[in-house]
């Protein structure tokens, strides 16, 4: 691709030009014996099952500059705890399964909840959560990569690609954030969620507010969305993680608090890719798009309140209207885009859609304006050892324990 414009106030890398993947591996190898990787697989169960995670493993056991990985298996029993070992055993580099739904994990995090020291619900934050935990108890990275698995375009490359910036030697970036077309193996354009919401929320945002920095930056991100990034692992230790699907902006938004947008960029990943589509599953607030719509425009409104942003509902009515406007002249954009590249777009799928969001941001704002509690901040580990010192001694031993059988 030609494309190497730099737009918004984070670091942009492109792919210009198909370098030979066995020169960037090498170069990779070699950074990461100075800055050893964890790599951090948040897992459902069901996902050993579906047709992703097999290439991924195959692709992840060729890597031998990966020093760890850490897979986090949700909604597993006793039995599929097992299978899951089993699965991953033909990986030949360290690597941990973490169970989650086991009872020795379930013990901790039942005890640091009741001290407020653990995330309030259950779901990728939660997993990614324990993750980070165990990968800063044994110590052994130095940078942390997350990795989704369901992506079915997976290639080792993409991997090596996710964690360059943050390996270099003479680089200043301390995050990374892929970014990439969602475009399906039959020429579906999809990432409906950031092309149909994200993207239009946040002009709209942009549009209603005075000028904010923090909208600046997340409106710099191609992908906000992304499940993949890289980040050194003194930033991990410092991550709030929502539970829910807020977790990708609210990983946006604690890296911006935390460091200089020049230490912060995005890489692109791979020409295409393709993993899970969320079904409609309109009139369902509690699943599909209007699920995720909720929540990451809750995680949005939350973001903007730790700025100092003061939210009433004249404006939460007025930045969906500017939302309607700006989203109804995007769907001819991405419609003439993919009509030139020969890919299929269903218009009317992707108004049924826009509805789904308009109604999901709406009730969102509403329920963040009207709500009488705070909800707190899930703490970070660092936030964990002050009040419970021993919290990863006990999460290692909960992992050993259950490998041991």
């Amino acid at each position: 691709m030609s494309d190497f414009f730099q737009n918004g106030i984070v670091t942009s890398l492109h792919e210009l030009g198909r370098r030979p993947a066995a020169d960037l591996m090498a170069e990779v190898e070699r950074y990461a014996s100075e800055r050893p990787i964890t790599l951090v697989l948040p897992c459902l169960y069901a996902e050993l099952q579906g047709p992703a995670l097999d290439p991924i493993v195959r692709g992840l056991a060729e890597l031998p500059w990966l020093a760890e990985i850490v897979i986090g298996l949700d909604q597993a029993d006793d039995e599929g705890y097992r299978h899951a070992r089993r699965y991953f055993s033909r990986l030949p580099q360290p690597h941990h399964v973490i169970w989650n739904d086991g009872p020795r994990v379930q013990a901790l995090v039942a005890d640091l909840a009741a001290q407020r020291l653990a995330p309030a619900d259950r779901g990728k934050g939660h997993n990614i959560w324990l993750c980070l935990g165990l990968a800063q108890a044994t110590g052994v990275g130095q940078v942390v990569a997350l990795h989704d698995c369901d992506v079915l375009t997976f290639e080792p490359r993409s991997l090596a690609r996710l964690v360059y910036p943050v390996i270099h030697p003479t680089a200043n970036f301390v995050f990374a954030k892929a970014y990439y077309p969602r475009i399906s193996e039959a020429g579906l354009l999809y990432g409906r969620v950031s092309r149909l919401f994200v993207t239009p929320l946040l002009r709209a945002l942009m549009r209603c507010l005075p000028p904010s920095r923090y909208l600046d930056f997340l409106n710099s991100f191609r992908y906000p969305l992304a499940g993949e990034c890289a980040l050194r692992m003194e930033a991990a230790h410092r991550l709030h993680l929502p539970s829910d699907w807020g977790l990708e902006i609210g990983i946006l938004t604690e890296v911006f608090r935390d460091h200089s947008t020049r230490q912060l960029c995005q890489v692109a990943i791979a020409e295409r890719y393709d993993h899970k589509h969320q079904p409609l599953a309109a009139g369902a607030a509690d699943r599909g798009l209007a699920r995720m719509g909720r929540d990451i425009a809750s995680s949005l409104f939350n973001g903007l309140a730790s700025q100092g942003q003061v939210l009433d509902l004249g404006l939460v009515r007025t930045v969906v209207s500017a939302y309607q406007r700006i989203v109804l002249d995007l769907l001819d954009s991405y419609a003439a885009d993919a009509a030139i590249n020969g890919l299929s777009i269903d218009r009317g799928a992707e108004s049924l859609a826009v509805d789904c969001f308009t109604s999901s941001l709406f009730e969102a704002g509403q329920h963040f304006v009207q709500e009488n509690s705070h909800r707190p901040l899930t703490p970070t580990w660092d936030e964990v050892l002050r009040l419970q010192p021993d919290a990863l001694e006990r999460l290692l031993r909960a992992v050993s324990e259950d490998r041991a059988g």
